[in-house]
């Protein structure tokens, strides 16, 4: 079996090992970091550049994971392959998105059948970017899943660095909560939605304990036994402008779906056991 990634990433470098222990042959494509990927256990393909290898890649795929984030032009895997993606003969396909097209929901809760209401250009772009992949599938018969990701963490990804270098700051806005996922949470996922497609399935890929920020970070220097990072109201708080913008968005969302339908049962349903685990690991 064949499986393409359009964009892998850190999502991908935790489910291509998986892929892989099955026998699957793995490709994926980077800008600039071959090595990386090959580090996963994929084949590399640079792209753009490689867009003749990618047709037939493409082509002979059992399985394609778009993992590439929408431009201001769109989304560019279907900009650069929307006729081959047609004539694909899959048998499943997978689309990574974010809870960002639910946009605000002051802290009340979503799931896969609220309505889309994505604020910023980011979030709009998420919508549109569903929207032309459902499109394309229903036109061509495709078999697509579309992976709504919560704010990701992992190793390499997690908040004690900052907190043991002193740099981690409790940023306190009134009723922020925020969904998280563990990236391995996430592999297990979508494997268990490439053993028992659903075609056009949307899953909500979260744990069950939204939860506001500064507690993550609270949690995490307990962990470490550190004192607790100092407390810095929102509108006080130095910070870039793609950081600020997570923080327009306050809601929680259900994953009811992953569990219902795909009979996962989350290895880190908790910040808590996920920061646990991290530790342990000596991320």
């Amino acid at each position: 079996m064949k499986m393409l990634v359009f964009g892998h990433g850190y999502s991908a470098g935790f489910l291509t090992p998986l892929l892989t222990a099955r026998g699957w042959q793995v490709t994926g494509t980077t800008r600039d970091d071959p090595d990386r990927v090959a580090a996963a256990g994929a084949v590399p393909l640079l792209w753009p550049g490689s867009e003749d290898a990618l047709r037939t890649a493409i082509a002979q795929a059992d399985a394609i994971l778009v993992s590439t984030a929408p431009g201001p032009d769109g989304d560019p895997v279907l900009a650069a392959f929307r006729d081959d993606l047609a004539r694909a003969r899959l048998r499943w396909l997978g689309y990574l998105s974010t809870t960002g097209v639910y946009g605000d929901r002051d802290g009340g809760w979503v799931d896969e059948d609220s309505v889309l209401d994505g604020s910023g250009p980011r979030g709009q772009a998420r919508i549109t970017a569903e929207a032309a992949w459902q499109d394309l599938a229903r036109a061509h018969d495709l078999p697509l899943h579309i992976f709504r990701l919560a704010g990701i963490y992992g190793p390499g990804r997690g908040p004690f660095q900052k907190v043991r270098d002193g740099t981690a700051r409790r940023i306190i806005k009134p009723g922020q909560v925020f969904s998280r996922i563990h990236v391995e949470d996430i592999a297990q996922v979508l494997l268990a939605s490439i053993d028992a497609p659903d075609p056009i399935g949307i899953y909500n890929v979260c744990d069950d304990d939204p939860a506001p920020p500064q507690d993550v970070i609270a949690h995490a220097a307990t962990l470490l036994g550190l004192p607790l990072p100092p407390a810095v109201p929102f509108d006080q708080a130095d910070m870039t402008p793609m950081a600020r913008s997570f923080y327009g968005d306050s809601k929680r969302v259900r994953n009811d779906r992953i569990k219902r339908d795909l009979g996962v049962t989350l290895h880190y349903p908790d910040y808590q056991t996920g920061l646990a685990a991290l530790l342990a690991q000596g991320a």
